[in-house]
């Protein structure tokens, strides 16, 4: 996966912005960052999923995910290396992500046109 496919998927959930957070372009719903990508370095992606979310993709695909380090992966945030990751699986991550960030009622809407 590339960081242009990569993109293109976050930008794909419903009221999704592109910003900027630490010199690196973020994705956002209602304002909240609920992925980035190009940290820590080009060839990779962040997800910031729930802990349990974290240890299911982890586990499922050990060469994609990775928990960020520190006290922001102990807390759910997950790494996504880009070039071993597979679409599918990170169209997933995306949409954990983005639903635990979402306000409630848009994430309920989505998540029924699923």
């Amino acid at each position: 996966m590339t960081r242009s496919e990569f993109r293109r998927m976050a930008l794909s959930f419903p009221e999704t912005t592109e910003k900027a957070h630490m010199n690196h372009p973020d994705f956002r719903v209602a304002g909240k960052i609920f992925a980035t990508v190009g940290y820590p370095d080009p060839d990779w992606a962040m997800v910031k999923l729930t802990s349990e979310q974290q240890m299911e993709f982890v586990n499922s695909d050990p060469a994609a995910f990775v928990p960020v380090k520190g006290a922001w992966g102990r807390k759910g945030a997950t790494n996504v290396n880009l070039r071993a990751a597979k679409k599918p699986i990170v169209h997933s991550a995306l949409t954990a992500a983005w639903c635990n960030v979402a306000p409630r009622n848009l994430a309920r809407t989505f998540e029924a046109d699923l």
